[in-house]
């Protein structure tokens, strides 16, 4: 595990007392960890989560899966939330008119597929989604 916590140190482009400052522990504590004196405990393991949601806990514990969840929390949000029957539209707003948008499919040359999309995050860290 003290493997994986350095890859996602490397991952993430932080040094260990980054990384300590901001989830909440000891700087000492990551230098332990990652030289394998000690294991971290659950307090720990929920603070990384915190901080950053987009790692992997199974794949830091077990080295199973892949290092960041590809599941996207922001589409998986917009698709559970109800869509509205109908534009809101205030009554001193202007009037807009929207054109149709096209399907993604559609807009997208043929001859180019997107390969990976980079989500940047305000806490510094960014997950990529291929």
């Amino acid at each position: 595990m003290n493997k994986r916590l350095e890859q996602f140190l490397k991952a993430e482009n932080i040094s260990q007392s980054q990384f300590a400052d901001t989830i909440g522990v000891a700087r000492a504590n990551i230098s332990h960890i990652i030289a394998g004196r000690n294991k971290p405990g659950f307090d720990f393991l929920q603070r990384m989560s915190k901080h950053y949601p987009s790692l992997n806990l199974e794949w830091l514990i077990t080295g199973k899966g892949r290092m960041f969840n590809t599941k996207n929390l922001l589409f998986d949000q917009l698709e559970d939330s109800p869509a509205p029957s109908k534009p809101i539209v205030h009554e001193s707003a202007p009037e807009i008119k929207i054109q149709e948008e096209k399907p993604i499919h559609q807009q997208i040359s043929n001859s180019r597929t997107i390969s990976k999309i980079i989500i940047f995050y305000d806490d510094g860290s960014y997950q990529e989604v291929k």
